[in-house]
């Protein structure tokens, strides 16, 4: 008996590496802990929240492992959609680092993850934020989020900028 040709070994690969991600790296005019509470007190999210012109319409945050949150907004026009999003928090690093799921209320079976991290830059007085968002369904939902991730930002940049 001949032996068999051994195949070379495969890389272990789970569903997570093969579904596509985002990363957007923003300077922040704004201490850590500042860009940090933007993100954890509704009042503050509720200022820049969403996509250009959209509306917050209310946002509760436990900021908490295990916590959660969900925030609702509007489109803009007396007919616009309004947005439903929710997670929960794995990890909380005051003024560092928050980890969540992002489920939208009409899709539930499209569960991505978000991971936040703040760096101090300019001896504090600015925040490096990198936002990665992984597990997308697909390459449409990665692309429809970033444009949303950056209109976004967007609106917390100029919050703070209009600040300073």
């Amino acid at each position: 008996m001949q032996p068999q040709p051994q195949q070379p070994p495969r890389k272990q690969t789970s569903p997570q590496d093969e579904k596509p991600s985002l990363t957007i790296r923003r300077r922040i005019a704004a201490p850590p802990a500042m860009v940090f509470a933007a993100w954890t007190d509704p009042q503050k999210l509720a200022q820049w929240w969403g996509p250009h012109e959209c509306q917050t319409l209310d946002a509760t945050i436990d900021a908490r492992v295990g916590g959660t949150f969900r925030i609702r907004f509007k489109e803009p026009g007396p007919d616009g959609e309004i947005h439903d999003v929710s997670g929960t928090y794995d990890a909380v690093e005051m003024d560092q680092k928050l980890s969540f799921s992002w489920q939208w209320i009409t899709m539930p079976e499209r569960k991505s993850h978000v991971t936040l991290t703040f760096a101090p830059d300019d001896n504090g007085k600015a925040t490096i934020l990198v936002l990665h968002h992984e597990q997308f369904a697909d390459e449409a939902a990665r692309d429809g989020h970033n444009g949303g991730w950056n209109s976004a930002l967007d609106k917390l940049e100029t919050l703070f900028a209009a600040a300073s």
